[in-house]
């Protein structure tokens, strides 16, 4: 039996997991409107079991304008004959969020996406958010950047690697490759991610002036970034306002 197999929202899934399936089906709009997609590419996850064993994710080389809640794969990261079954994920999805969710359980959501200023941060040898602004402060000593990119992952080994360097942190900026977002909802991932990518647009603008770059001290960067924090309901305010946008111009995300 296929692993893809689409679910009735009022006869299969419960209403909380019916939820987070339209949630993280919004998100996949989302990331096209706001150009962080790459072809049939990339890959968002969420967990909806305690242990964050089971997860949600994108269907196999499916354009992200065309997701919809039904169509999301429902996986058991500790399942180790996904792979083997016909509508089995794209292996590099598989290697990288199966086993984020697998060992590191408290990353519920996983937004991972090659976007233009991320990705071209993360090309950089020196790929560090680095404090000169508000929102590139927000990430002052929040991010794991990683250095050791082997080429396209799709080994369990490699999966395990990234789960390791993850740890507790919620952002991941993969070098010479892309971003990864970490958070408890799709809601603070998508709100995470959007900032990241402002932050690294702006650091990207910055540099190309070939002006050097004003970095905040140590101590304002880090006061900056918990001021933020105690603004984290604007996240879910944020995401709302975005689902409203799409109900109203491309509501079909919802089905």
């Amino acid at each position: 039996m296929s692993i893809a197999t689409a679910l009735d929202k009022t006869e299969t899934t419960g209403a909380d997991e019916w939820q987070l399936r339209v949630d993280l089906a919004a998100a996949f709009r989302l990331a096209v409107r706001f150009d962080w997609h790459e072809a049939v590419a990339n890959h968002f996850s969420l967990a909806v079991s305690p242990d964050g064993s089971k997860f949600l994710m994108n269907p196999k080389w499916r354009h992200f304008s065309r997701i919809k809640a039904s169509d999301l794969l429902l996986l058991d990261a500790n399942d180790k004959a996904t792979m083997s079954r016909p509508g089995a994920p794209d292996p590099s999805a598989w290697c990288i969020h199966g086993s984020i969710h697998a060992k590191v359980p408290e990353a519920r959501c996983l937004l991972h996406v090659h976007p233009p200023y991320g990705t071209a941060v993360a090309g950089l040898a020196d790929s560090e958010i680095k404090p000169i602004d508000q929102n590139t402060a927000r990430f002052f000593d929040r991010v794991v950047y990683d250095d050791k990119y082997g080429g396209i992952a799709d080994n369990d080994e490699e999966g395990a690697r990234l789960a390791g360097l993850l740890g507790e942190k919620r952002i991941m900026m993969m070098g010479n490759h892309g971003v990864l977002v970490a958070a408890d909802s799709v809601a603070q991932a998508f709100d995470d991610l959007y900032f990241l990518e402002r932050a690294c647009k702006t650091l990207i603008l910055a540099y190309s002036t070939g002006k050097p770059l004003n970095v905040m001290s140590d101590n304002l960067a880090e006061h900056t970034a918990r001021g933020w924090e105690a603004y984290a309901d604007a996240a879910e305010a944020h995401f709302c306002e975005m689902k409203r946008i799409l109900d109203d111009e491309d509501p079909g995300y919802a089905n």
